[in-house]
């Protein structure tokens, strides 16, 4: 991990272009390197390794598998998706609630869109949309660790919300802790001629799940796009239709 600054840039990546996994029960679009798509050239941006926008039928999910020495960020845009581990934590993760899990020395975990088992309710026929992000942790070794915190009215108030950080400056903040000190999630919910400011940051990962927006100097960028900003950061987003947001604040890189 470093903290070396690189050269200005502005690289947009179009949705149409990411790895595609297609199966049965799963769709998923993977914006770096991911499973058996590969490229030596697309391996992160600032400490963001991962970063799948899945969609799961219902009924389906990932069975119990296991990570290691990763933070993993699950964002749900529609529907709700459960979580089992092997440190004792399970729920049901639905828009508006933040989640997050340290995978430190070791831990096994499980994702399916079958909530209405937990309450022998009647199945239902709705997929589940989120996206998942890892971030590598600044130590490794620690202790497996959970946490979510319910953020909805904080997103209903407009602006960037930070909803995962390790930063001293979002101490307090509506933010779930993760264990990287130079990196922070932001999520925002944008109606249309809605306006944000990106943080000033070496690296920053702007993506767009939801609807349309406007980057200050790149232009239109549509739902699956992404722009990854190095050293140009504070730059204007502007909603040209209802749309979400994920930023990425990240004051260091992969070494």
């Amino acid at each position: 991990m470093t903290a070396t600054a690189p050269a200005p840039a502005v690289d947009v990546r179009r949705g149409e272009d990411r790895f595609a996994t297609r199966i049965s029960w799963l769709d998923s679009k993977h914006s770096f390197s991911f499973s058996r798509h590969y490229d030596p050239a697309n391996t992160h941006h600032g400490l963001l390794l991962v970063n799948n926008d899945d969609v799961v039928h219902p009924g389906a999910g990932f069975e119990t598998h296991p990570h290691q020495d990763m933070e993993i960020i699950t964002w749900v845009l529609r529907g709700s998706l459960v979580h089992q581990d092997s440190t004792g934590h399970s729920g049901v993760i639905y828009p508006g609630l933040a989640q997050r899990m340290s995978a430190g020395t070791g831990i096994l975990h499980s994702e399916k869109n079958d909530a209405w088992r937990l309450n022998n309710q009647e199945p239902h026929t709705d997929p589940v949309h989120f996206v998942q992000m890892w971030v590598l942790p600044d130590e490794q070794g620690v202790d497996p660790g959970y946490e979510q915190l319910e953020i909805e009215d904080e997103l209903l108030r407009g602006g960037l919300v930070p909803v995962a950080s390790g930063m001293d400056r979002y101490d307090g903040a509506s933010a779930i802790r993760i264990r990287n000190r130079y990196a922070t999630l932001h999520a925002a919910r944008l109606a249309p001629g809605d306006e944000v400011t990106i943080p000033d940051a070496p690296f920053v990962h702007l993506y767009v799940p939801n609807g349309t927006v406007t980057l200050e100097g790149s232009g239109p960028l549509g739902t699956g796009d992404a722009a990854r900003l190095t050293m140009t950061g504070g730059r204007r987003v502007t909603a040209d239709e209802p749309a979400e947001i994920l930023v990425w604040e990240m004051h260091a890189t992969v070494a």
